[in-house]
């Protein structure tokens, strides 16, 4: 049996494009090479400082609610070893709840929508108002479901266009985590695949950057 595992985290890097409303992330030296203290050896120690919803990133509960977990507090059941099943919107804006099928298939599962926007990653055009989300129906569904994490490879899982957030508050307020800037989503298969999503445990946030991948057996039988 062999295993593939998927990248779906974009790279942080010094000086990347962001939301134009927040600082863009430094990534500078703190101790450099030629003045680390040993004798025998040299080493560098980097310093970064950057928003928590910067590259790939998850929110916890906290994120919008006061009470919630934070990103330290997140059950690591949510987050390692979990069955991914794939929700494909390539082409769509207002992604709705048909998309889902049968809400069974979707029990205690990572559900992941690939609306192919991680392409225009790194443009302008990434930010824009036309990004693909999730209608609010969407997240009462995925609640009613018992979906252990929503995944997303746009900019936001709602409409940014407008004032509200129905999808982060419904899916915060059910303690299900949302994960937000996926890429290369196309390249996970629909059922069989396992997602490990870790965030550096940090106390008093609601996002943080992570590594997540998925990681696929071939030859293993599909949950």
């Amino acid at each position: 049996m062999s295993r593939a595992i998927v990248e779906l985290s974009h790279p942080v890097s010094d000086g990347m494009l962001i939301d134009p409303s927040l600082p863009a992330p430094r990534v500078t030296t703190a101790v450099a090479r030629d003045r680390s203290p040993l004798i025998d050896m040299s080493y560098h120690i980097a310093r970064v400082d950057m928003v928590g919803t910067t590259g790939t990133y998850i929110d916890a509960p906290f994120h919008f609610h006061a009470g919630g977990a934070d990103i330290a507090e997140l059950p690591l059941e949510r987050l390692f070893n979990v069955p991914i099943v794939m929700i494909h919107a390539s082409g769509r804006r207002a992604v709705g709840p048909d998309v889902l099928g049968d809400p069974a298939r979707l029990w205690g599962k990572a559900v992941l929508v690939h609306t192919g926007w991680s392409g225009k990653w790194g443009s302008s055009a990434y930010r824009g108002p036309g990004h693909p989300f999730l209608v609010g129906e969407v997240a009462e569904a995925l609640v009613a479901a018992n979906a252990a994490l929503v995944g997303i490879d746009s900019s936001d899982v709602d409409d940014t266009s407008l004032p509200t957030r129905p999808c982060h508050h419904t899916l915060l307020g059910a303690g299900i985590p949302i994960i937000e800037q996926m890429t290369n989503l196309d390249a996970v298969p629909d059922t069989g695949a396992r997602l490990v999503a870790l965030p550096a445990p940090v106390r008093g946030t609601g996002s943080f950057p992570l590594r997540a991948v998925a990681w696929i057996e071939h030859g293993a039988v599909g949950d």
